[in-house]
């Protein structure tokens, strides 16, 4: 059964389409003349930005965010907006570019530290402050982020990775041009694609979900099963590459209305204490996460609406009209095989931190959204599965 109850929340204004990184100068001087740009570890790629920006009258300094963003980034960040008078931040990059933007803007009227605020390792203080006006501009197709009320951040001192969580981090504007991601190169492309294909399935099959966002992941896994492989064999196929950048819209639109599942429950943990890429963690993890949910629902022979859920699954992904779940999860299985995804042992699993992992799982907001409730013995058969 489909929950009745809900509310739905999402950035203000969602610009979508080829060559409407043009629109970003005026929009972003309605907001002030000073712009703090947070970018990925390649800066230069902000180059026509920056011009868009200052042809409008917008002064701007330069943040890099090289790999994912830690605490002590974005508390170097605030610092540095501050410094430099920024009246808004603007976020141009991939996940942990606006990520990182995201918790800078919030944190430069909240005081600067981000630790009472966060969940897990911090007190989970509610953001009181309104932040700095965000724009968020994404050049990847995969988190979703530019919609989404939450940032997550590094911990190095707990190796664990934990969101900055409210509704007032949502973005002002998200403006999403297709054309930036056609530099991304193909192993970018598969992890960050299979993260979107991800946040379409879980926010589908998990405990929160609604119509709303049902309608949204039904339109993101179709898409994603045939553009994804395109995208990946030739990054010049623009059509290819705006369907996925509609599907990474549509997961971040589904997740922060939905929820996740166990996916994102141990990708969170694990990129805390691995030195892995989230996109590549998710895409190891997801068929066999489906898989061992899928044989746990079938134990419980008691909520046949969601068994139907699984097997309509299989049928989005492969395009069968007869296809079962387990069509479905064989697709995945398959997909991830040609798209060259690794193992998570490839990024320094020990049969010695799946204890670890699992306890810091269970305690994810994420897993607390999975369709069914895993034990810690089903959770380490996922974590197997995907070595």
């Amino acid at each position: 059964m489909i929950p009745t109850r809900f509310q739905f929340s999402t950035t203000g204004r969602i610009i979508f389409g080829q060559d409407r990184l043009v629109e970003i100068g005026p929009i972003a001087h309605e907001y002030g003349a000073r712009a703090l740009v947070v970018t990925g570890s390649a800066p230069e790629r902000a180059r026509s930005l920056i011009k868009i920006l200052e042809s409008s009258g917008v002064n701007t300094s330069i943040l890099s965010i090289t790999g994912e963003p830690s605490v002590t980034m974005v508390e170097e960040g605030a610092r540095q907006a501050l410094a430099s008078g920024a009246h808004l931040i603007v976020g141009f990059g991939g996940g942990s570019a606006l990520d990182g933007g995201k918790a800078i803007s919030a944190l430069v009227t909240n005081g600067g530290d981000p630790r009472p605020f966060l969940e897990m390792i911090g007190e989970g203080q509610e953001i009181r402050n309104q932040p700095l006006p965000y724009l968020a501009i994404p050049t990847t197709a995969g988190t979703g982020t530019e919609v989404t009320r939450n940032a997550v951040l590094a911990s190095h001192d707990h190796r664990v990775k934990v969101s900055l969580r409210s509704r007032l981090l949502i973005p002002l504007v998200a403006l999403i041009d297709p054309k930036l991601t056609l530099s991304v190169p193909p192993a970018v492309t598969a992890y960050t694609g299979l993260d979107a294909l991800t946040q379409v399935i879980e926010p589908f099959l998990c405990k929160r979900r609604n119509t709303m966002t049902d309608g949204f992941c039904r339109t993101g896994i179709r898409l994603a099963s045939h553009s994804l492989p395109r995208a990946y064999h030739d990054g010049e196929d623009l059509q290819a590459r705006e369907e996925m950048a509609v599907t990474s819209l549509m997961g971040g639109l589904a997740l922060a209305n939905a929820g996740l599942g166990a996916v994102h429950g141990f990708a969170g943990p694990f990129g805390g204490m691995f030195p892995a890429p989230h996109g590549a963690i998710c895409a190891a993890l997801l068929p066999h996460a489906m898989r061992i949910n899928l044989v746990a629902l079938r134990k419980m022979d008691e909520d046949p609406g969601l068994l139907e859920r699984f097997n309509e699954l299989g049928r989005l992904l492969t395009g069968l009209p007869d296809a079962s779940a387990d069509d479905g999860i064989n697709w995945l299985e398959m997909i991830i095989q040609e798209l060259g995804i690794p193992g998570l042992d490839q990024y320094g699993l020990q049969d010695a931190d799946i204890p670890d992992l699992v306890e810091k799982a269970g305690r994810s907001s994420s897993m607390r959204g999975n369709p069914v409730e895993l034990s810690p013995t089903e959770m380490r058969q996922i974590l197997q599965a995907a070595r």
